[in-house]
């Protein structure tokens, strides 16, 4: 989930009077907006140390300059609600502890879901995230319902000493930080570079001519694939030349089914009915099905 910034690979530095930053942590997992003293003259790809509500964390810069008033325009976010500062530009010793967090993180959570399991409460832990300065840990999980989760909290926090805190999110959100590989043999979007999800449903599926398989139209989160929605627009364009309620037609031989559409070379593919005896396939442009609409 990472952001592209075109102007620093290119070697340009985006000179500006703002001194807002994105810092993205646990390799873009999380980001957030910050604001950065220009005395600390940190800019992007540099491995800063921000303020939390609990101590401190570390991070690297993703954004810098007038890119990131146009990211926090596009997400909503005024500079008045940015309530952290970046500290200072972090030392070896807090790259050293932010490794040292990133290794915990995998027993953490072995560990973890061995005391949930315990507790018998219906959720799934996903995800560790310790903070940079190891005060704090937080958990990821998913549930099909509300859960209190107080015991745990305290089961959690004997265990491990540190500050716990609970975070729901849902199944793209969970596959998003697992990462993986999709069926199209590529890294999966939602954890390289989508970073909004968009509800998918079984309409873009018919829009484009796909089967309605669930299984081939499903990610690995269970959901409908986002993809669907890449070309739906271009698909509903496409569409707008073709003839409304033109399921069913009548051509000299006659009724006439539709089966399939092909919507970029214009085509309609119908087959002749004669009773119950299916028959020959009549291939036409949308042209000629107006024409037979227009003079059946």
């Amino acid at each position: 989930m990472s952001t592209y910034d075109w102007l620093t690979i290119q070697g340009i530095r985006d000179v500006s009077d703002q001194h807002y930053v994105e810092v993205s942590f646990n390799h873009g997992a999380r980001k957030e907006f910050y604001f950065a003293p220009p005395e600390i003259g940190c800019t992007t790809g540099d491995v800063v140390v921000v303020e939390t509500e609990h101590g401190s964390d570390t991070g690297y810069i993703t954004l810098s300059g007038e890119l990131v008033l146009a990211q926090m325009r596009r997400k909503k976010t005024k500079p008045s609600r940015v309530r952290f500062d970046v500290i200072r530009l972090a030392h070896a010793k807090d790259r050293e502890r932010l490794d040292e967090a990133r290794l915990l993180e995998k027993q953490t959570l072995v560990r973890a879901r061995v005391i949930a399991y315990g507790t018998e409460l219906p959720l799934k832990l996903s995800d560790v995230e310790y903070q940079g300065d190891l005060r704090k840990a937080t958990f990821y999980y998913t549930s099909e319902q509300r859960i209190d989760f107080r015991e745990l909290i305290k089961s959690l926090a004997r265990e491990f000493r540190v500050k716990v805190e609970m975070r729901q999110i849902g199944a793209r959100q969970e596959t998003a930080r697992l990462g993986g590989i999709g069926s199209c043999g590529r890294e999966l979007c939602c954890s390289t570079w989508l970073t909004d999800f968009k509800s998918v449903n079984t309409a873009a599926a018919r829009y484009q001519g796909l089967a309605l398989n669930q299984t081939k139209l499903s990610g690995q989160c269970g959901r409908l694939k986002c993809c669907l929605n890449y070309e739906l627009d271009t698909y509903l364009d496409a569409l707008q030349d073709f003839p409304k309620k033109a399921d069913k037609i009548r051509l000299p031989n006659g009724k006439a089914v539709l089966v399939k559409t092909d919507v970029f070379k214009g085509l309609m593919h119908y087959q002749i009915m004669k009773g119950r005896v299916r028959g020959p396939y009549v291939t036409m442009t949308v042209d000629q099905v107006h024409e037979v609409l227009a003079n059946p």
